[in-house]
Parts: C-alpha cells; sequence; structure tokens
C-alpha cells in the first residue's frame, strides 16, 4: 500500500517535515517514492511554513495511495489559504 507521510528531517529542537509519498512497509524516513511537499511547523522570518505540490498530490491519491490524517489536514489548510491558488 502506497501511503502520503511526513517525514521528520532537521536538527534536535527545530523539526522540519518532507510531505513524501512511500510504501508503508518502509520506515518513514527512509526509502519513499517522491517528495511532494515540505512543512515547518515553526517558521521564522520569510520561511514558509507550508508548500505542497497538490497536483502531484491529486495524482497519487487518484492511484490509489492513502494520506495520514495530518497529512490530509495540511492539504486543507493549503488548499484553502488564499496564496495556494497564485
Amino acid at each position: 500500500m502506497v501511503v502520503i507521510r511526513l517525514a521528520r528531517v532537521g536538527t534536535k529542537h527545530e523539526p522540519k517535515y518532507r510531505v513524501t509519498v512511500a510504501d508503508k512497509k518502509f520506515h518513514a524516513t527512509k526509502r519513499f517514492i517522491e517528495v511532494v511537499g515540505h512543512f515547518n511547523p515553526t517558521p521564522r522570518g520569510k520561511e514558509k511554513g507550508l508548500h505542497l505540490e497538490l497536483d502531484k498530490i491529486e495524482s497519487w491519491i487518484k492511484k490509489g495511495a492513502q494520506p495520514s490524517e495530518r497529512v490530509r489536514s495540511l492539504i486543507r489548510k493549503f488548499s484553502a489559504a488564499p496564496t495556494a491558488k497564485a
């Protein structure tokens, strides 16, 4: 089964996450198929907090990939943002 989930990157006390498409049987931070976005829960200055490639995510969902609950909420949040359309 293919899933869309977060993979933690970054340093201690400063987490950053990749939104990855991966096979469910592999560890979250190891092998993945494709990176489809980035999430920074604590952006500073001009850093972006969330960037998703919605067209790639939608194509993976059409192919049968299952997004995790957190990724599903991030997709809703990103889709509702006014700058996501531009």
